[in-house]
């Protein structure tokens, strides 16, 4: 099964307008940018390595986050050079007539992802663009041709559902789940499995694509080290929705047999499986990781409330694979079952353990493997 894009548009559950959990994330992320543009991108050590600064947003989705992510990075690029270089009447010049480069932004994504509306909803801008569909997980731009990547809310997103997990002849076949929060030891260790292939081949892939010197910046939803699938809240969320699946499996509204068969490609990464894959790869440095937030509780937004921004942002990020898989017949029934279930909740979802980890990683003269 492969990744479908987040829904398009700007109807009424597109993601465009239900990204508010994506948002909270990328707006706690703006100082820290700030910060690493300062502190660890050395402008001296990379200007001879490009006339354009290119930078990449991947899982770009439809806007608007990444219209605000890329605003914060060049913002904070800003920055930078105004401290270094001194204003003239032809623009920002350093001490060697050299003037600022023009800024480049490619936004990619996979090619189910609606780049018409991405770019028909391109704000005023200071930079130059261009649309690159395709896995990140594969390479996607020239070797040595980035300086700066950026990517929220979407290493989460697997390659594919582990080939077992749907495998009726499997140990680790996933019957009456869609997920592996509170499945068997061998449904887990496929998911983990799977992650650690795609987390080494997007690493690899930016390897070879990033400049020596170049910064990578990555949100990763998250659970805290040693923390049980059950008891996290992407997990919790997942569950509940499988749950609901199920019971319409009951009422003889879907194929029980087909829902065994669907299984979430999504995975929540720990902070010490994503510091092994990037000492693993061997071509970056770790300059920071730590906790942004958690998500928004009860406390935070109201009871009234947060069951249906929970429904609002699952349907606008999942609805596409369910559509792929069941059809469009379920949809409707399905997402008025899930806000009922998550308003039951409530305590469940106040207890999920989750966060968002804030990544920067540079990478180093050291030779890839293989070069």
């Amino acid at each position: 099964m492969e990744i479908t894009s987040m829904n398009g548009g700007d109807n009424q559950y597109s993601y465009v307008k239900y990204s508010l959990l994506q948002r909270i994330g990328v707006d706690s992320s703006k100082v820290m940018i700030e910060e690493a543009i300062a502190d660890k991108l050395d402008i001296q050590d990379l200007k001879n390595s490009f006339e354009t600064f290119r930078i990449a947003d991947f899982g770009c989705s439809v806007g608007p986050d990444t219209f605000i992510a890329v605003h914060n990075i060049i913002q904070a690029l800003d920055l930078k050079y105004n401290s270094r270089y001194h204003q003239t009447a032809g623009g920002l010049v350093s001490s060697d007539n050299t003037t600022t480069p023009e800024y480049h932004v490619s936004f990619s994504d996979n090619t189910f992802n609606d780049f018409n509306t991405l770019f028909a909803s391109l704000p005023e801008r200071k930079y130059l663009v261009s649309g690159v569909p395709g896995s990140f997980y594969n390479r996607l731009f020239p070797r040595d041709s980035l300086h700066f990547v950026h990517t929220s809310f979407a290493l989460h997103f697997l390659s594919g559902v582990p080939k077992e997990v749907v495998d009726i002849n499997s140990p680790a076949w996933n019957k009456g789940r869609i997920h592996y929060t509170n499945a068997p030891n061998e449904v887990v260790a496929a998911y983990t499995a799977q992650h650690a292939v795609d987390m080494k081949a997007f690493l690899c892939a930016r390897a070879q694509e990033i400049v020596c010197g170049g910064l990578m910046v990555m949100l990763i939803p998250a659970i805290p080290d040693g923390t049980s699938p059950s008891l996290s809240h992407p997990g919790i969320l997942s569950d509940l929705l499988g749950s609901c699946l199920m019971d319409m499996a009951k009422m003889g509204l879907v194929d029980e047999d087909k829902v065994d068969l669907f299984n979430l490609p999504v995975y929540s990464t720990s902070p010490k499986e994503v510091k092994d894959a990037v000492e693993n790869n061997g071509c970056f440095s770790i300059e920071r990781m730590e906790t942004t937030l958690v998500p928004p509780s009860v406390m935070d937004i109201g009871a009234s409330n947060i069951a249906e921004i929970y429904n609002d942002h699952v349907r606008a990020v999942g609805e596409g694979i369910i559509k792929e898989y069941f059809g469009n017949d379920i949809t409707e029934k399905l997402f008025e079952l899930y806000p009922k279930k998550l308003a039951d909740s409530l305590s469940i979802l106040a207890s999920g353990k989750s966060s968002l980890l804030f990544v920067l990683l540079k990478r180093t003269k050291l030779p890839l493997q293989n070069e």
